[in-house]
């Protein structure tokens, strides 16, 4: 599924589009100003933003720079044609003057998620020495894992480096796939349940403990040590 991040401070627009983009079978976030919508961005990445120009904090030209490999479709009620020409080169990939039509829309969308960069080739994820294939479920290391034991020392039952990889199940993919994609986060237990259900539905809030236990128990398993960190009252992290 894909995910459209929307940011716009006009409750009626926003729910509009939330509302259309559903429909068509999008997974929606909404963002409100351009210092909230920075904040989500730091968290998880959607395939593609909806951007509008007037924004409380920081306004959609000052957010634009920072949103580097997604497409970004700017909707504004501005017409300028110089202005419309600096946003398109200065890294929009569309402009859509307000008022809209609903079918423009969906079909612009549809067009720059279609050729949207590399998104096909993003089912191996690295961190340090883990490598996960999200095709096949494998967590594997390229060599010796940096991930230790609080006393520094390799764990009891550590495979050796170079031993086959591990077989993780959907569940477990989908908690590591969103840790390695936000390694320097610690991604709280709601957020991590809200994007891994898009990969899973088996994981609840009373069953995530049991499968970050598992997982971490297949990471040692493969030689990876002790790479999961609990954040007391928070969350979880990449050590």
């Amino acid at each position: 599924m894909k995910k459209i991040l929307v940011i716009d401070d006009d409750i009626h627009i926003g729910n509009a589009l939330e509302e259309t983009l559903r429909k068509e079978g999008y997974q929606v976030s909404r963002a409100y100003s351009g210092t909230e919508a920075l904040l989500v961005l730091s968290q998880a990445k959607p395939d593609l933003i909806l951007l509008d120009l007037m924004l409380p904090g920081l306004e959609g030209e000052q957010v634009l720079p920072q949103i580097k490999g997604i497409p970004v479709i700017v909707l504004s009620a501005r017409k300028d044609p110089d202005e419309k020409a600096a946003l398109l080169l200065g890294g929009a990939v569309d402009y859509v003057t307000k008022p809209f039509h609903t079918k423009e829309l969906l079909a612009r969308i549809a067009v720059h998620l279609r050729n949207a960069p590399g998104k096909e080739q993003a089912h191996v994820l690295s961190y340090q020495m883990l490598r996960l294939d999200t095709d096949s479920h494998m967590l594997s290391l390229d060599e010796k894992s940096p991930c230790e034991n609080r006393s520094g020392e390799k764990d009891p039952g550590e495979k050796s480096p170079g031993e086959k990889g591990v077989k993780l199940t959907r569940t477990e993919t989908a908690i590591l796939k969103m840790l390695m994609q936000n390694p320097a986060q610690v991604v709280t237990k709601s957020l991590l349940l809200d994007r891994i259900s898009q990969d899973t539905p088996d994981c609840t809030e009373s069953s995530l403990k049991m499968h970050i236990s598992n997982l971490r128990r297949k990471i040692r398993e493969a030689g990876g040590g002790d790479c999961i960190e609990a954040v007391w009252g928070i969350g979880f992290k990449l050590k």
